[in-house]
């Protein structure tokens, strides 16, 4: 699915299309093991469910962290909303907050998916001892 987010990047106005590549540099780097998607017409990270989006504005790029965005309290100057970021155009962007936040989300996810597995372990375990 790459090629789908290359050409999302591509359709995006030229001067947006570096930052573009920043934040999505960032999030594969801080989530290797995402899967690359579009979804609701723009890139979309898979990892242990719903991770993180990212789209091109006019004046700036949305950053949708799945959750609640309103409790990454470092980010909160760019909070715009329950579960979004925006990050103007004409400003350079905070790569060691987007880099943390994604990070923060793969973390949230893995944990996640370590509780939904753990009853399942805890019941298979308890089937095998009777």
């Amino acid at each position: 699915m790459t090629k789908d987010v290359d050409a999302y990047i591509a359709a995006a106005p030229k001067a947006a299309q570096p930052r573009l590549r920043q934040v999505r540099a960032l999030i594969k780097s801080g989530a290797p093991k995402a899967e690359e998607r579009i979804s609701y017409g723009m890139p979309y990270y898979r990892y242990h469910g719903h991770l993180i989006y990212f789209a091109v504005f006019q004046n700036h790029i949305g950053l949708y962290p799945v959750g609640n965005a309103d409790k990454h309290l470092e980010m909160s100057a760019y909070t715009t909303g329950k579960g979004t970021y925006r990050f103007p155009l004409d400003q350079p962007l905070p790569v060691v907050l987007i880099r943390r936040l994604v990070k923060t989300r793969v973390k949230e996810n893995e944990e996640k998916a370590a509780a939904k597995a753990a009853p399942a372990r805890r019941s298979s375990s308890a089937r095998s001892k009777r």
